[in-house]
């Protein structure tokens, strides 16, 4: 029981953040992340079309991609589960290739940078791994990459709750998202390599 609250509260956070990037739409000018861009970096066309492509496809990725673990969407209705798998690869995709480049453009400087093209590499092989061994009709292995990427997919919702705590906690907005910048995803990948391990125990 314990293991389906935990569940349903990720699936609500991921729905949540899933649809947070329409607001980019609703209102106009300097808002959110947007806000704390310097002119020269806010006013370049590439790096706006990156900026909604990847917060776009990270959208989609997070709302498409929690319901592919249910059983019963894989074992019934197989080709919808197909479906909605080439959605969020690409989505994923998309979304990591250009969060690489506006990743180089993060605020913090180096060290926050590196933080998120790590995560925007990683989050992209996971995902061109998971999509190479269902090729191969691996399926084990396909499930376990799917669980990494969509634990790089999460990020977005556990940056959002690490960067308010932590400015709350340190006073420093801007230490605070240095440490986000690694924060927001590096844990995610050790409760996926538990996941996974606990998966493989349970079928062993």
């Amino acid at each position: 029981m314990k293991n389906k609250w935990v569940w349903a509260v990720m699936c609500v956070l991921a729905t949540v953040i899933g649809i947070y990037p329409v607001i980019y739409f609703i209102f106009s000018g300097k808002i959110g992340l947007l806000g704390s861009k310097p002119d020269a970096i806010y006013n370049s066309a590439l790096w706006q079309l990156c900026f909604y492509i990847h917060i776009v496809c990270g959208g989609i990725a997070l709302l498409v991609g929690w319901p592919q673990f249910s059983n019963k969407l894989r074992q019934r209705r197989v080709t919808l589960h197909q479906n909605i798998g080439k959605v969020y690869i690409t989505a994923v995709w998309m979304s990591a290739l250009s969060g690489i480049y506006i990743g180089c453009y993060a605020n913090g400087g180096v060290v926050a940078a590196t933080g998120f093209v790590t995560l925007g590499i990683i989050w992209f092989y996971t995902t061109l791994k998971a999509y190479l061994h269902i090729l191969q009709r691996n399926i084990a292995a396909h499930r376990q990459m799917m669980v990494y990427s969509y634990a790089y997919s999460f990020e977005a919702v556990t940056l959002r709750i690490w960067l308010p705590l932590l400015s709350i906690a340190t006073g420093d907005g801007a230490m605070s998202y240095i440490i986000v910048s690694w924060l927001c995803w590096v844990p995610n990948l050790a409760v996926a390599a538990m996941l996974n391990n606990r998966h493989v125990e349970h079928n062993a």
